[in-house]
């Protein structure tokens, strides 16, 4: 029970990746906030950890809303004290329009890149003052092995990410908030079978571990860097990806 009396917020967790986060969370011991825009999938998450034995709360969320996000931290602290831990995982891909960064519609670029990159900045600025409450936390972000190949303004949104943790990371070290990103490879949730569909099968080729990576597959990273155990690292973008990325 690494997390036991701690409190976590997980965005986008209603579903997929985030949902695994979540569960595996309050299976460990932590309070989780689940933060999303999907009443329905948020609430079934959140009653499905408690129906587990743990401890959660769903808190309707829009990561690109300041006011939203201060919202959500009067709930926490309401509900269980305080913040603990944070998990920007919320973004919009499932039902993503393609288009290249030279013709994407201006307002639907500036509306995804606030969510998916943005939306990691105004969720850190929401919590890192009850983070420092408690005497400091862990922050994982949710990156991308896109940010490193070719996948237009998304690609381009996690290489903002990536940039966001290694910068904060430094500005909020001194408040004992260490800064950590996951980058996943080509995983297997309904929105990746939404976008891709039979193309995933392609993305399998070019892994070393010849199978699409599953949510599960990415826990393990996350409750690290959330954990102790990670209590000098920060500042860094973990790929768990199948070896679909070499960097040397």
């Amino acid at each position: 029970m690494r997390f036991q009396d701690q409190v976590v917020v997980v965005t986008g967790a209603a579903q997929g990746i985030g949902e695994a986060y979540a569960k595996a969370l309050g299976a460990e011991g932590a309070a989780v906030v689940v933060a999303d825009l999907n009443a329905d999938s948020g609430e079934r998450v959140a009653k499905e950890i408690e129906a587990a034995g743990g401890r959660a709360l769903f808190v309707r969320t829009d990561v690109s809303s300041h006011e939203s996000a201060a919202e959500l931290v009067a709930a926490a602290e309401a509900a269980y004290g305080g913040i603990d831990g944070l998990v920007n995982n919320a973004a919009i891909y499932g039902d993503m329009q393609f288009d290249l960064l030279i013709s994407v519609d201006w307002d639907y670029y500036r509306r995804f890149m606030s969510v998916n990159m943005d939306g990691a900045l105004v969720m850190t600025r929401a919590v890192h003052r009850a983070m420092q409450r408690r005497g400091g936390g862990s922050i994982v972000n949710q990156s991308s092995t896109a940010a490193y190949l070719y996948s237009g303004f998304y690609g381009l949104a996690k290489v903002g990410v990536n940039g966001l943790t290694q910068q904060l990371a430094h500005e909020l070290g001194g408040m004992g908030i260490r800064v950590n990103a996951i980058a996943p490879g080509p995983t297997d949730t309904p929105a990746t079978r939404t976008q891709a569909g039979d193309a995933a099968t392609d993305l399998v080729k070019g892994l070393a571990i010849k199978r699409m990576g599953q949510p599960e597959d990415l826990v393990g990273a996350c409750l690290f860097l959330l954990s102790d155990e990670a209590s000098w690292v920060t500042g860094q973008i973990i790929a768990v990806d199948g070896g679909q990325t070499f960097r040397a």
